[in-house]
């Protein structure tokens, strides 16, 4: 096992490669470096800056979100490690700042579902399409998933996911048309996946139990089947940070399901492509477009941005600087309100106790007074409105009127759309600085998991009831 001096050090070697890594002239020397250092493959996916000198962060607010291709994870990935310092790069903070072995797990999570070599006669796969029984949600199919996912690693295969009938739509084009990949990366590397997606029509491949599918397995086994103990028990000793009715939550019986949900999440979410990098912008130039321009306006007087030589003189810029994300306003406070059919599910609570919350972590937070508010609801959204003292952003799309059930309102809007405003609303969610919502719907327990994978966990999140298995 690895000193902690060594630990220590590796991260820091980590990290500064991550920021030499966005300028172009010094990738070639950070490859090299960490080839020897044994820690390559995990810490050169970076994103290329996308601000320009004067317009600095505020720049980012107004462009194009930077997104990764399959071939530069690939490439920068192939190169494997075994060294415990080298985590992913999609995980933000310390193991303290999420939940108990994250960046391992995703570390591993990847070296799992990425093997050397896919044509290993040893090597199996569960393959499967994401569900597409009627009324079920994007968070019902993620849970699915996820359930799906611990089987593959319990059963020591590769998932590979098929066919996706949310992406069925023009907005997906090519080979990304009704794949998860047109929204996010691909759970395994390519070589894989069409190895696999070959062996569908093998009899003998099935009959040998190299491949199986969805069809193998029970509802139980799915959905409430065993979670991954390859970690041990980590969810024993969870950071209690949530809070029901004014009580943190130490414990409840479903605390594995909870790390492993938010682990199989944050492992198929970990790259958004470029589709879903233009749908956020698009999302964020609606919503906060207005109050950056006016910041700049307001800002101090300069001259209107020119093209920025690549010389010594913006180092800082390039090598420190360039990997801010897209501007938002801060803090932020994500607020999901579920109403609606979900009332046969759970207890519905009216608005006016989500604001109640919204006001306690202010009292805490003076300074906090924007929300970014997703609801299917259009009641939700006008209400919104009797609270001058906040600032409500929300995504522009046709809302429900009534009790409508969610599979009729889906229907409404067309499965581009109503795929699509979700997942923005839901990637919104997850960049928030604070958390409010109703973990007795499926959404915001995502939500929460994302929270608790993405360095949020001291952030908290305030329920106004509690999942209905806990």
């Amino acid at each position: 096992m690895e000193s902690s001096p060594q630990k220590s050090l590796d991260r820091v070697i980590s990290q500064k490669a991550l920021q030499m890594s966005s300028s172009s002239y010094c990738k070639a020397w950070v490859v090299g470096f960490l080839c020897g250092a044994c820690i390559t493959y995990l810490f050169l996916v970076c994103l290329s800056s996308f601000r320009t000198l004067e317009f600095g962060v505020v720049y980012s607010a107004s462009t194009p979100e930077k997104s990764r291709n399959y071939g530069s994870e690939q490439s920068h990935f192939k190169r494997r490690t075994k060294s415990e310092g080298a985590y992913p790069p999609w995980i933000v903070g310390s193991d303290e700042e999420n939940f108990p072995l994250t960046r391992k797990v995703q570390r591993d999570l990847w070296i799992h579902q990425h093997p050397l070599n896919c044509y290993n006669p040893g090597l199996r796969f569960l393959v499967t399409d994401w569900e597409r029984l009627p009324g079920f949600g994007i968070g019902a199919q993620l849970a699915g998933m996820s359930g799906l996912f611990a089987i593959a690693i319990n059963e020591n295969r590769v998932l590979v996911t098929s066919y996706f009938n949310r992406a069925d739509h023009d907005g997906c084009q090519g080979s990304s048309r009704s794949h998860w990949s047109c929204y996010f990366f691909l759970e395994t590397s390519i070589e894989c996946r069409e190895y696999a997606l070959g062996l569908l029509t093998n009899r003998e491949a099935w009959e040998r139990g190299i491949i199986t599918g969805k069809e193998n397995y029970t509802s139980k086994e799915i959905w409430a089947g065993r979670i991954p103990r390859a970690w041990g028990d980590p969810w024993s000793y969870l950071q209690p940070t949530t809070e029901i009715d004014g009580t943190l939550v130490m414990h409840h019986r479903k605390m594995d399901r909870r790390w492993w949900r938010a682990q199989a999440v944050r492992y198929l979410m970990r790259f958004k492509t470029k589709y879903t990098c233009g749908l956020l912008n698009v999302a964020r130039h609606s919503a906060f477009g207005m109050q950056a321009a006016k910041m700049v306006v307001d800002g101090p007087a300069i001259e209107w941005p020119k093209a920025v030589v690549n010389n010594g003189d913006v180092d800082m810029e390039h090598l420190v600087w360039s990997d801010q994300k897209p501007w938002m306003p801060r803090p932020l406070l994500s607020m999901h309100v579920r109403m609606g059919d979900k009332a046969c599910e759970m207890n519905v609570v009216g608005f006016r106790k989500y604001m109640q919350l919204a006001n306690r972590i202010r009292k805490s937070f003076p300074n906090l007074k924007d929300i970014w508010l997703s609801s299917e609801m259009q009641e939700v959204i006008n209400n919104s409105s009797l609270y001058s003292n906040w600032n409500f952003y929300y995504t522009n799309v046709t809302r429900q009127v009534g009790n409508l059930t969610m599979a009729v309102y889906e229907a409404s809007l067309g499965r581009e759309l109503s795929t699509n405003y979700p997942l923005v609303n839901f990637l919104m969610a997850t960049e928030a600085d604070f958390f409010i919502g109703a973990l007795g719907s499926t959404w915001c327990y995502l939500i929460d998991g994302m929270r608790n994978t993405g360095g949020k966990v001291m952030a908290g999140y305030l329920s106004v009831n509690k999942d209905r298995f806990w």
